[in-house]
């Protein structure tokens, strides 16, 4: 370096130490940030609005009838990567050849929301939901059972709906709404076996 470029760099060192530049570049970012519109949520009070294909609470649903679509297939269980669902089916007792799921547990604080149980359904009994405030002081209270399962598929039905039809497990058109896929079907004219 030259003599010049050492007392130029040596007076622009002492000025900007006068000066107290780095005050006023930060004094200059404060100001630049005073006028742009915050980003922040404030929680409680304000919800982000969340898209369909959120992978929130997992819920059971029914048929527009009213009836159960868990066949206790136990597919969903066979899927999870984490094995916090667990399904106990039985032989439905009225209709042979068709079974039903008697107990239906998630635990949640194992799930990790992939959404494989939801792709694994072959009925579409399950679904997730928008529902992401269920935090609790007592974690064994975030084991849902089947009943729990219903009542937050039926609090939520709409986003569960929404998030099938996002992820193209349901269809939301006339055609497909009139085919409902019911497993097993009813086999015609088969009557219950007899004990002798």
């Amino acid at each position: 370096m030259t003599e010049k470029t050492e007392e130029k760099s040596l007076l622009r060192e002492v000025w900007d130490a006068l000066s107290f530049s780095e005050i006023r570049t930060a004094m200059r970012v404060a100001l630049k940030h005073m006028f742009v519109k915050p980003v922040t949520f404030q929680y409680p009070r304000e919800k982000r609005t969340i898209p369909d294909a959120h992978r929130g609470a997992l819920g059971l649903l029914r048929y527009d009838d009213g009836t159960e679509r868990c066949v206790g297939c136990d597919l969903c269980e066979a899927a999870c990567p984490s094995r916090c669902i667990k399904v106990v089916s039985a032989e439905n007792p009225e209709r042979p050849l068709s079974r039903y799921a008697t107990e239906f547990y998630i635990d949640i604080t194992k799930c990790v929301f992939c959404g494989y149980c939801v792709e694994a359904c072959p009925v579409n009994a399950l679904a997730m939901t928008k529902m992401y405030e269920y935090s609790t002081a007592d974690k064994r209270q975030l084991i849902f059972d089947k009943k729990r399962l219903y009542e937050i598929g039926e609090k939520h039905i709409e986003d569960a709906k929404r998030y099938l039809y996002a992820h193209n497990q349901e269809k939301n058109d006339t055609e497909s709404l009139q085919y409902r896929y019911k497993f097993p079907h009813q086999v015609a004219g088969l009557t219950p076996p007899q004990d002798s």
